[in-house]
């Protein structure tokens, strides 16, 4: 397939303030993009639209909580009234977990996860669905290898991301026929923030990761390194990291080790 060029586009990200949605309206912006940015800290939001801007986009920002559907209407109407229309849309705002289901306090976590993650990408999508298919444009969804296999202490989330994978390849064969594809991205542990404000038992944030932050993460400039290269192939699908993808086989051959070793990976690095 040719390489579809992601110079001038025009893009809506959401959870575009920090870490991995940042970065990537950042590099959108050296390609001469029409960004649209959203995220829930307004502060934080016009920071990431004054480096877009300084970088010679065109770009604005939209403080929205894609939990609130009405929220995510209004974003997608004006990103297309301030963009012109839309090529691309990035499904990247998310809120983590660190608990095991046993000392979970505050089952309405699992409502306020499942809402930000998965249910906010299916409203930025309805909305933005006829825009994209008036563009032949692209539909990418940052999952998470927790969408591909469940992990301990991350219950709620990784079903949100499960959520996430079903409804996006799901999506991708209704849209085949329509000139929109749909690419769904799943990074292993990134150095982002995500696990610092992810949510505790009782439903509050940590205000800081759990985990050692020194092992196995991945650089947020390479993970968007790796996400640009699969939107300009237009990919189905990005595995970030070869550990992820030997998991995919094994999980097919033998459940019970990957399940083991996914233990094992939260013991060593919690």
């Amino acid at each position: 397939m040719a390489r579809w060029s992601l110079d001038g586009r025009r893009a809506l990200i959401t959870g575009a303030s920090a870490g991995i949605g940042r970065r990537l309206a950042e590099e959108l912006a050296r390609r001469g993009g029409k960004l649209m940015l959203a995220a829930r800290g307004a502060e934080a939001l016009e920071e990431a639209v004054a480096s877009c801007r300084a970088l010679g986009a065109e770009a604005y920002g939209f403080p929205t909580d894609v939990a609130d559907p009405d929220a995510c209407e209004a974003l997608v109407a004006e990103a297309v009234r301030k963009l012109g229309g839309l090529d691309l849309l990035v499904n990247n705002a998310g809120i983590s977990m660190w608990s095991r289901f046993r000392d979970v306090t505050d089952l309405g976590l699992f409502d306020r996860i499942m809402r930000i993650n998965y249910l906010g990408a299916v409203y930025c999508t309805h909305h933005a669905l006829p825009h994209l298919e008036a563009s032949r444009g692209l539909l990418v969804a940052v999952s998470s290898l927790t969408g591909k296999t469940g992990v301990p202490t991350r219950s709620g989330y990784a079903a949100s991301k499960h959520a996430m994978q079903g409804f996006f390849d799901t999506l991708r064969i209704e849209l085949k026929d329509a000139g929109v594809d749909v690419l769904v991205v799943s990074p292993g542990m990134v150095a982002t923030d995500i696990r610092g404000r992810a949510l505790g038992g009782a439903g509050t944030s940590l205000g800081e990761s759990p985990r050692d932050e020194s092992k196995g993460t991945m650089s947020v400039e390479r993970c968007v390194e790796l996400m640009l290269r699969a939107m300009e192939r237009r990919q189905r699908e990005l595995v970030m990291t070869g550990r992820g993808r030997l998991g995919l086989w094994l999980k097919l051959i033998a459940p019970g080790l990957v399940d083991r070793l996914a233990e094992r990976a939260v013991r060593e690095k919690g």
